[in-house]
């Protein structure tokens, strides 16, 4: 069998896959019988749907698996926050020509921001402006 990437290698999941993710997430891990049952969509995913993309998702690193008994049972590779990471990257490829700057400049520019918020995103200027100059 073709060893997984590791997560940091992992590619943007698609919807379908960001679905089979939330679910593992929020259960830890399952066999198919038990992410069909996690979801929380209708009409229920159809097994074979499910088990594709669960094989397309461990050769990209998303997940892995073992074996209980006759069942694989499927755990995340990649949490959140690396789904985070990777959709921010991306949309900073396509939309903003890589820049951060300009990202930030076009989120900043959105006048429905909270002040809560905004002093949130100047507190941590603040620290990593301090990280910078110590490191």
């Amino acid at each position: 069998m073709k060893k997984a990437k590791r997560s940091q290698d992992a590619v943007l999941p698609t919807p379908g896959e960001l679905r089979l993710l939330r679910i593992l997430w929020r259960i830890g891990e399952g066999s198919i019988e038990d992410i069909l049952k996690a979801a929380d969509e209708s009409p229920v995913p159809n097994y074979k749907t499910v088990q594709t993309l669960l094989r397309i998702m461990e050769r990209k690193g998303q997940v892995d698996h073992s074996q209980k008994g006759r069942a694989f049972v499927f755990r995340p590779l990649i949490g959140r926050n690396d789904v985070h990471r990777l959709s921010i990257r991306d949309v900073m490829k396509k939309y903003f020509t890589g820049s951060r700057t300009e990202l930030l400049v076009e989120l900043l520019r959105d006048e429905r921001i909270p002040a809560r918020e905004l002093r949130e995103l100047e507190n941590l200027i603040r620290e990593r402006r301090k990280e910078h100059l110590q490191g």
